[in-house]
């Protein structure tokens, strides 16, 4: 009798074992392929802005007597964003930092232009620039949008997986850390631009 109470107990800690391991290694799959899917978001809208570039460049550049440094240092900076794809499997620290850093000397360059813009009345009253003006806007708040997403995705990932047990469970099927993206130094100070027409 003492025997069968022991082979009970025994597949009951099995059982209950192999729940908690099942459910949570599922549930981690779940997340981690949220986290995935959201990064194909933020490289989504990243991608939409670099699509919008060329078509600003060219209404730019009907203006003869537009500043061709300020044109060019926009091409080469959405030449470098656009080269730099990471994989949602390598998305690490290092990667997503130089991610971020191709993508903020793009904004910075696309800033430059604009403020270069304001010396060119004729330009800021083209219908076709202004358009776009309004779908880069656009596609910069949607960009903060994605980029939120993923981080709280992130940041929900991140709390499952170092919570206890779970965080066993992560460990021994190699569920890692994600990474967040970081505001940029200076961030805390927000710029002054204006698009007054």
């Amino acid at each position: 009798m003492k025997k069968w109470i022991v082979i009970g107990a025994i597949i009951l800690v099995v059982i209950i074992i192999y729940s908690s391991i099942s459910g949570s290694y599922n549930k981690m799959v779940q997340k981690d392929e949220a986290v995935k899917g959201q990064w194909g978001n933020v490289e989504n809208v990243y991608q939409r802005r670099s699509d919008l570039i060329p078509n600003l460049v060219s209404t730019v550049k009907g203006y003869a007597d537009f500043e061709q440094k300020t044109l060019t240092d926009v091409i080469e900076a959405r030449s470098k964003a656009t080269q730099v794809k990471i994989s949602p499997e390598n998305l690490n620290k290092e990667s997503l930092q130089q991610f971020q850093s191709a993508q903020g000397e793009l904004s910075s360059t696309l800033s430059r232009l604009m403020m270069v813009v304001e010396q060119y009345p004729n330009l800021k009253a083209n219908q076709n620039f202004l358009d776009l003006q309004a779908q880069l806007e656009g596609t910069e708040n949607r960009i903060a949008v994605e980029r939120k997403r993923f981080n709280d995705l992130s940041q929900e990932y991140n709390t499952f997986i170092r919570q206890f047990p779970k965080n066993i469970w992560a460990s021994m099927f190699g569920f890692e850390k994600k990474v967040y993206f970081e505001a940029e130094a200076g961030a805390e100070k927000a710029p002054k631009v204006s698009f007054d027409k």
